[in-house]
């Protein structure tokens, strides 16, 4: 059984700091091309951020410069560090396993940005 664990989100202020984390179980991690995506209240789910197999990423534009996806495959984890947070980065956080248009999905956690 395939399973995503997020963890890592919560409330902070304008500015500040979140690390969020996803571990993986039920697939062969190393295979897998890793991400990150968020849904915000009232809009559709999009791409915060990818990472291949042999650690190459990919941002959305809105991110880059403040977010950094990386991935353990040991530990069959992948982390989004995401600095300078802004009020719309407000969103659910899901963490995304494809493999061959095969994907998997975790079940979100809240990131709430707000002064």
């Amino acid at each position: 059984q395939v399973q995503l664990a997020e963890s890592g989100g919560g409330s902070v202020q304008p500015g500040e700091s979140l690390r969020l984390s996803c571990v993986a179980s039920g697939i062969v991690f190393r295979l897998h091309a890793m991400g990150w995506y968020r849904q915000a209240p009232g809009k559709q789910r999009e791409l915060v951020a990818t990472i291949t197999p042999g650690g190459n990423s990919n941002y959305a534009d809105s991110v880059k410069g403040r977010f950094t996806i990386s991935r353990d495959n040991a530990e069959k984890m992948v982390y989004l560090q995401m600095n300078s947070l802004k009020s719309e980065d407000t969103a659910v956080y899901y963490c995304n396993a494809n493999y061959i248009r095969v994907n998997f999905w975790g079940k979100g956690t809240l990131v709430t940005v707000s002064s």
